[in-house]
Parts: structure tokens; C-alpha cells; sequence
């Protein structure tokens, strides 16, 4: 029987082994940011839980990069929407020498984000900020692997010249960068098809009120209203839309109205009947991997989905697929085969062009029936 000093030795030993099998496992650090608090943080939360569960799934598969193994670790920070915050929690990132970051709901909150990690040498995937002036510096840090507005806006241009052949449109725009370039892209592409914009307004994107904007509208006739903006605001604009007898015109705009929590902010108002969306990427039964991913993702995360997850996921995994054919998670060694990626993901194939838009992107057309989000064929 062994004396009670050798069992503290046996057991020092034990421990001491387990903390050496421990240091050999490098922790790679991965950022996000989003807005996990404030009116968007249905669509924050959502993001974040795509770039946690591809850290999940990358431990779960004992990856190595080089032959070492590794271990991936989700560094969050929220922006609130907020461009100055997001800047800051940029900044917060490069000081903490992530190895990489997937980012952002907010095209506002991205650009001047984008900046900072430039100059700090540290690549950043969007799968949600959409507005095409992002990838114009031409920067080898900054990605996007979805859809940006020029395709969204022309989509619904084309919808409404050529699918339904609407004469008279309106515009609101929420003055913020994806708003206000979204709304842009439609119009110039709708009065190209020669549909005739009776009416450009705009709000912000805190607005709860939009009666006044909307009588002006009303008397103008149009049979549609565009509108560049998130859900948060669209959800009361359906409600007066119900309340001044609008219930004939159709909403339009792009992903950031293209959510079920839409309806919940619509509150049964007649009109949602009559939006259409457009969202980067296939509907989720038309991905390769998007049901099963789905299952899994709501027994991780129940009722939390909303559009922008799988895009995350695909992000994360993406990055990792570049380290690991870089044989390091030093940016300057991986990022030119994160330019060069050919990425089998749950989205989609993911290549780059050279500006870090997202080769050959697809788009989906939405409508809501009995307030489900449904993809039109």
C-alpha cells in the first residue's frame, strides 16, 4: 500500500502531465464582432453563434496546422451597431493579436473597421455587410462571402420591371451606409427597366414614426415602396402602412429586412403579406449542406437563427482551410492562400476575386406566408 506522500507524488506527476499535453496544444484566437446588444442583437447573436459552432467543430476534429495541434478559441466583441464601437472593438482585436476575424452585420460599422485591420495585417470575413464600397481599397485583408448590394438592389429592380412590371415606386432610405447604397442600387436600376420613382425619401435607423413619410407617399400612388434598412424599423412601417388603408402596396428591400423576426415586428399588420426581400445566397434547402447544418444549429442554438449564421460558419472554416494549407496562423504567412481558396462550404463553393468579393454569389427573393419567410421559385 503506498504511503500518502507517494500518492501526492503519483498524483503531482499525473497532474503535471496533463498540463504538458495542455502547453503542446496552441490556442489560435479568432475574432468577432457584432451587435450582440441593442435593436439588432437578434442578428449579432445569430452571427456569433455561426463562428462558435465552427470553433466547436474545428476542436471536435483535433485539428493541426504545421503538425501541431491547435485549438481554436472565439474572441467576441460587441459593436452595438455602432461605428465607433466597432472601431474601438477593432482595435481591441489587433492589440490582442488575434489570428484572424469574422465580422459584421453592419456595412457602417465594416468600413472604417476594415481600415484598422489594414494597417494592422489582420484579415477580416464578413458574411452580412453588404455594401460594395467595403472591397473597393482593394485591401488583402478584407472578404466577403456573400452577395453584395449591387446584386440585391438589381435583383429587386429586375422583380419589379420585369417579373411583375410595377410602373410607380417609392424609396425610403435609413441614411446609414447599407441603407442608403442599397436603396441607391435599386433606384438606379429601376428607372433603367423605366420604372418611374414618384417619391425619395428617408429616416434613420432609430425611427419608430414613419406616418408623416408615409401620407406624403400615399399621395403619390406608388405600387411599391423600397426601402434601404433593417427590420427594426420595416416592422413599424408595415403597421402604419396597415393603418393609413396601404395595404395594396408592396414593401420591398434587401437582407436586412429578410428575417422571420421581421414578422414578429409587424405584428399581424396586413402588409406583410406584401413584402418581398432579397438575401445573398441560396435558401437553406438549396445550399449543399444548409438543412443538415440547420438541424444542428438549433439543437445548439434553439429559436436563435435568423439569415446570416451559415456565412459565419462558412467564414471560420474557410480561415482555418487557409491556415492549414499554409501550414501557419500567422497572417502574413496565410493570407495569400486565403486569396487563393477553393472552399467546399455549407453556403456555397467559396472562391475570391481579387478584390475580395465573392466569386459567381447567388441571391434569394423572399415573401412571407402566414408570417413564415418563404423563398420564391
Amino acid at each position: 500500500m503506498k504511503s500518502f506522500r507517494q500518492l501526492c507524488i503519483v498524483a503531482l506527476a499525473s497532474g503535471m502531465g496533463a498540463g504538458a499535453a495542455w502547453a503542446q496544444e496552441q490556442i489560435i484566437r479568432i475574432g468577432h464582432i457584432g451587435p450582440v446588444s441593442g435593436p439588432q442583437a437578434h442578428f449579432g447573436k445569430d452571427d456569433e453563434n455561426g463562428v462558435r459552432m465552427a470553433v466547436d467543430d474545428l476542436n471536435a476534429k483535433g485539428f493541426e496546422i504545421g503538425g501541431k495541434k491547435v485549438r481554436f478559441q472565439l474572441i467576441a466583441e460587441d459593436d452595438v451597431a455602432d461605428p465607433k464601437q466597432g472601431t474601438a472593438a477593432a482595435q481591441k482585436l489587433c492589440d490582442e493579436k488575434v489570428a484572424g476575424v469574422v465580422a459584421f452585420v453592419n456595412s457602417g460599422v465594416a468600413i472604417p473597421s476594415s481600415k484598422v485591420f489594414q494597417d494592422c495585417g489582420i484579415p477580416m470575413i464578413t458574411g452580412a455587410a453588404t455594401n460594395p464600397d467595403l472591397t473597393k481599397p482593394g485591401w488583402n485583408t478584407t472578404y466577403r462571402v456573400i452577395a453584395n448590394d449591387n446584386a440585391l438592389g438589381a435583383a429587386l429592380a429586375n422583380y419589379v420591371g420585369k417579373t411583375v412590371k410595377l410602373k410607380n415606386v417609392a424609396v425610403i432610405d435609413d441614411r446609414t451606409a447599407y441603407g442608403q447604397g442599397l436603396a441607391n442600387v435599386f433606384k438606379k436600376e429601376a428607372q433603367q427597366l423605366g420604372v418611374k420613382v414618384v417619391a425619395s425619401e428617408f429616416t434613420n435607423d432609430k425611427a419608430t414614426d414613419f406616418m408623416a413619410i408615409l401620407t406624403s407617399i400615399k399621395a403619390k400612388k406608388p405600387e411599391a415602396i423600397f426601402y434601404g434598412g433593417m427590420y427594426g424599423q420595416a416592422g413599424p412601417m408595415l403597421r402604419q402602412m396597415g393603418q393609413l388603408g396601404m395595404n395594396d402596396i408592396k414593401l420591398l428591400g434587401g437582407d436586412g429586412i429578410c428575417v422571420l423576426e421581421l414578422a414578429k415586428v409587424a405584428a399581424g399588420a396586413k402588409p406583410l403579406e406584401n413584402v418581398v426581400c432579397a438575401e445573398g445566397g441560396s435558401s437553406l434547402a438549396k445550399m449543399p449542406g444548409g438543412m443538415e447544418w440547420k438541424k444542428r444549429y438549433d439543437a445548439k442554438f434553439p429559436g436563435q437563427f435568423q439569415v446570416y449564421s451559415p456565412y459565419f460558419y462558412d467564414a471560420t472554416m474557410l480561415m482555418a482551410d487557409a491556415m492549414k494549407r499554409a501550414n501557419s496562423w500567422d497572417p502574413k504567412v496565410y493570407i495569400p492562400f486565403l486569396q487563393k481558396s477553393e472552399y467546399s462550404g455549407v453556403t456555397a463553393r467559396i472562391a475570391f476575386e481579387k478584390n475580395g468579393e465573392m466569386k459567381n454569389p447567388t441571391y434569394t427573393l423572399s415573401v412571407f406566408k402566414n408570417g413564415q419567410k418563404t423563398a420564391l421559385d
